[in-house]
């Protein structure tokens, strides 16, 4: 601590000095002027007395004038250079002995024994005045004058005969306390400017510093991912961050807190919350993961979590509270989804198992060591065993789909051999439901880019979707077209105005609802479509239809845990592509998806 203060010192008086010199280079300037202006108006005064006054004139003052004003104008050329910027104290000192020294060697050539007292005190005082730096430079102007009035005296044997001893002691006496006196008011000067310069200079630190601070914290508060908050004790929100206009629906911070001016009532979907929140940071002066269901400024609503302490002054009075709050909307979907899950897992594992049990239970009470069992009881057995072999490796590929991705073996795939491969697969599935099955997928269609397996497990999962959630004698068709990447790319808000606008109830190969391009897509793809015209799916059920573990609004009649349609988002996104419904209750559904052509198809 000790040398890094040494060392800041060091760098504060290092500054000063810069800024001393050139403080001295910009005063230096009038100075000079001044003083060039002076020597002239001595001049022109010496050229009147030699032409008009009576008694006889010196010469000499005439010259010694001259030479001042040759010498101010020297130092005010030798300003504008390199060298005077960078030693202006060699400036300061020719500036004064102008004014002095020069004007002692003067009257010494004249062998006049006058003591210039008064132009000394005059040159000294405009220094002092113009230039209250560096006290040791007016001291060494003054020394020099004083010793080239010695040495001068000394060389020329130079008398002051027209002053008395007694005088000339006075005038010695009168310069020493005159010089002292400028002296030590430039010494106590600069001592007030050192410490006025020192002190700015920490207070420009210290602004600096809470200016950065302020910035970092006002970076975090901007750009935090959790809304930030301060409201007050009747439920006003006094400021909050993006991130809670964000969670909130608004469009600024600012909307906050114009918007909400009654928390309870105009936030919390149940108005009580707002009461066990201020009883909760009451009893104990925070609250934490305090859960709660809010209004956001759309109406819809969604969850959130709230994180918040009570601000007091000094004498405990309740100032505001202020916090965080996290959307946890996803949080409680997935929790909600969990227990979606577990439900169909314990219904779709337990029935087979039981059934199973129940049958060998009962063979069980039979007497003897080897027991006869019908066939149709065995073949439920080995069918019920083969159902939980499905769910179970079902539940595996999700698990190793979500770790590793799916891995893909593309090639050039034939579209509508893959369609009836997995038709053929599916026809005693739909003769059981009496289903009309078309594939209208043309022979001489675009080869795609794709893994034939998974593609296959597509159209194995989508077609065998509809047989089950639907009633017998369905009309099932597939087809397929190729299309523009860039029909793709539409407006969202758009695209929803179009949707809502579209005749569902006999939907025409519908484009799908894009945002943006799929990266590095080609300039054509493969759109296809698995249309029905059974009952159709809710309009709400439509947007989660494809997320992990969700099942149709006919789910209790099916066997499957809601995996199938999740797997085909999944191998679609995996080609690089996009999957998607359009449906409504009564007008059938129509499941999209869109593919890359291989290279040489397009």
């Amino acid at each position: 601590m000790s040398y890094l203060g040494n060392a800041k010192s060091v760098q504060a008086s290092t500054v000063y000095e810069v800024w001393r010199d050139r403080f001295l280079r910009e005063r230096l300037r009038p100075a000079v002027g001044i003083a060039i202006f002076f020597a002239f108006t001595i001049t022109v005064y010496f050229l009147g007395e030699r032409f008009f006054a009576r008694q006889e004139f010196k010469s000499v003052y005439l010259y010694t004038s001259a030479a001042v004003e040759l010498g101010l104008l020297t130092c005010f050329v030798l300003q504008k250079t390199s060298f005077g910027q960078r030693y202006p104290g060699l400036l300061f000192l020719g500036f004064s002995w102008s004014l002095t020294v020069v004007v002692q060697l003067g009257l010494a050539v004249a062998q006049a024994g006058e003591l210039p007292i008064f132009t000394w005190i005059l040159a000294f005082l405009i220094q002092a005045t113009l230039m209250p730096v560096r006290w040791r430079l007016h001291l060494i102007s003054q020394l020099g004058v004083l010793c080239c009035h010695v040495g001068i005296n000394l060389v020329l044997n130079l008398s002051f005969a027209k002053y008395t001893p007694f005088k000339l002691t006075g005038l010695y006496l009168y310069l020493f306390w005159f010089c002292l006196i400028c002296d030590l008011s430039v010494y106590w000067y600069e001592c007030l400017q050192r410490k006025e310069f020192s002190t700015r200079r920490e207070l420009e630190s210290a602004y600096q510093q809470l200016e950065e601070a302020e910035a970092k914290y006002r970076s975090i508060f901007e750009n935090a991912g959790e809304g930030i908050f301060q409201s007050t004790p009747d439920g006003r929100y006094i400021t909050a961050n993006p991130a809670l206009a964000r969670i909130y629906g608004c469009d600024s911070p600012e909307e906050v807190t114009a918007k909400f001016t009654d928390i309870e009532r105009q936030l919390y979907v149940d108005p009580a919350r707002r009461n066990e929140f201020l009883r909760s940071i009451e009893e104990s002066g925070i609250v934490s993961d305090f859960e709660s269901k809010i209004y956001r400024s759309d109406g819809s609503i969604v969850w959130i979590s709230e994180k918040a302490r009570a601000v007091r002054d000094n004498s405990g009075s309740l100032l505001y509270y202020e916090g965080l709050i996290e959307d946890i909307t996803q949080r409680k979907q997935a929790q909600e989804s969990l227990r979606l899950f577990i439900h169909a897992l314990s219904h779709d594992l337990r029935n087979p198992v039981a059934g199973m049990l129940m049958v060998l239970k009962n063979w069980q009470t039979k007497t003897g060591d080897s027991i006869a069992i019908p066939r149709s009881v065995l073949e439920r057995m080995i069918q019920g065993s083969e159902q939980q072999l499905r769910l179970i490796n079902s539940l595996l590929e999700v698990h190793a789909g979500e770790l590793r991705g799916f891995v893909l073996h593309c090639d050039r795939v034939d579209l509508r051999g893959v369609v009836e491969a997995a038709a053929a697969d599916l026809e005693p599935l739909m003769n059981e439901a009496q289903a009309n099955f078309k594939n209208l997928v043309p022979d001489d269609f675009p080869a795609v880019n794709a893994d034939t397996t998974q593609l296959r497990r597509v159209f194995y999962n989508l077609i065998s979707n509809a047989l089950k959630h639907n009633l017998p004698g369905l009309n099932l068709t597939v087809s397929a077209q190729v299309i523009k990447a860039e029909k793709l790319i539409v407006n969202q808000k758009q695209a929803k105005q179009d949707t809502d606008k579209l005749p569902i109830t006999t939907p025409q190969s519908p484009i799908p609802n894009y945002q943006s391009p799929i990266p590095n897509s080609p300039s054509s793809m493969i759109y296809c479509t698995v249309e029905d015209d059974g009952v159709g799916i809710l309009p709400e059920q439509c947007e989660y239809l494809f997320d992990l573990y969700v099942r149709g609004y006919q789910s209790r009649h099916s066997l499957g845990l809601g995996l199938g349609l999740y797997l085909c988002r999944q191998i679609i996104g995996a080609h690089g592509g996009e999957i998607g419904v359009i449906s409504s209750p009564g007008a059938g559904a129509t499941f999209w998806f869109t593919l890359p052509l291989a290279e040489n198809s397009r």
